[in-house]
């Protein structure tokens, strides 16, 4: 057993903006031992994702607090009676080596510990494609929005973690799916391998009349992962009766001004949503999980069998890069799926 664990820890409670490297402290102190009914379990993979931010901005998480991240680990030590030694688990460790996982630890409510079968799929994917990540995507597109075969479906952040699941779920519905990315090799990325039938630019100069000219037929299903410029390019583009899952808005993460993203974007469409009775969701997974995570985990288990859905991930080597990671993620510097691996993942060659 290795006696010594590092943590990245909330530093302060971030001022506005983007985060800084003050924002967080590295930490080594001893590892932790289980009491009866917890294990310790050696984080392989840290998920980041952009609600981070907004939980360390908001106080959820507190200064001194290991900042919190979804992961895939393996079992060291155990006396929880349903983990053996060696088990491979999604779970809650946070942005640290070592965590403690069961009773009476704080991580183990709704997310608590999922055993991982390496010959699924990579141990990754259960912070990816099988893990919240393509959970959200499959609870916004498929559940909430409910596509129809031949309706215009456009993803922004397409070439993200949630938004490539989002938009090839769409296309499996057989649906016309536009994604909205950034550079050329993204929209490469998004029309070539992920299949969808166009790609847009949220950086060109002609950025409106390009979605327009890939959107003939108006937008009848919008999945929102960005807010700012793209939203504001898809809402004259709407058709009657569309629907909008509101899974993030990574744009406005950053805002100095004190306004509320939130308030500002429901203010934006509120004269097209009244106007052709748009459906527009809040999207947050904890509230899918009890009821669709286990036939999302068949479905999706097959997909990736079947070579339906692909997918790419962005992954840091080691866990004093999380920091940095975790800005270059929020300010679209990342290729995928965002994970840190943080110490050598035993089942790849």
């Amino acid at each position: 057993m290795i006696d010594r664990n590092q943590q990245w820890r909330l530093a302060r409670t971030p001022p506005a903006g983007w985060p800084q490297a003050d924002d967080f402290a590295w930490h080594e102190v001893p590892c932790p031992e289980p009491a009866s009914g917890q294990l310790v379990s050696r984080t392989i993979y840290l998920s980041l994702d952009p609600y981070q931010w907004g939980r360390r901005r908001s106080g959820v998480e507190k200064p001194g607090d290991v900042c919190h991240g979804r992961t895939v680990s393996q079992v060291v030590k155990s006396r929880h009676a349903d983990y053996a030694e060696g088990d491979y688990l999604f779970n809650t460790n946070g942005w640290q080596a070592f965590g403690l996982t069961g009773r009476d630890i704080s991580n183990f409510g709704y997310m608590h510990p999922r055993r991982i079968d390496p010959g699924i799929a990579p141990i990754s994917t259960a912070v990816g494609v099988l893990g919240m990540l393509g959970l959200t995507a499959y609870s916004g597109l498929i559940i909430q929005c409910q596509p129809r075969a031949g309706e215009t479906v456009v993803v922004s952040a397409a070439s993200g973690g949630v938004g490539q699941v989002a938009g090839q779920l769409a296309r499996l519905k057989g649906c016309r799916v536009v994604g909205v990315t950034s550079t050329p090799e993204k929209c490469a990325f998004v029309r070539d391998e992920l299949k969808f039938d166009s790609a847009v630019s949220h950086l060109a100069n002609d950025f409106e009349a390009q979605l327009a000219s890939a959107c003939p037929d108006g937008i009848d299903i919008y999945f929102e992962n960005v807010g700012g410029k793209v939203y504001e390019g898809v809402l004259p583009l709407l058709n009657r009766g569309a629907r909008i899952t509101i899974c993030g808005m990574i744009s406005q993460y950053g805002n100095t001004d004190g306004r509320n993203a939130g308030e500002l974007w429901m203010a934006t469409g509120k004269p097209y949503f009244d106007r052709l009775g748009v459906q527009a969701h809040s999207l947050f997974v904890g509230n899918f999980v009890a009821d669709h995570q286990a036939r999302f985990l068949i479905e999706m288990a097959e997909w990736l069998k079947e070579g339906a859905i692909v997918y790419r991930e962005d992954i840091w080597s080691g866990l004093e890069h999380a920091p940095s990671a975790f800005m270059a993620m929020l300010k679209g510097g990342n290729f995928g799926k965002t994970l840190v691996a943080v110490a050598k993942d035993p089942t790849r060659t």
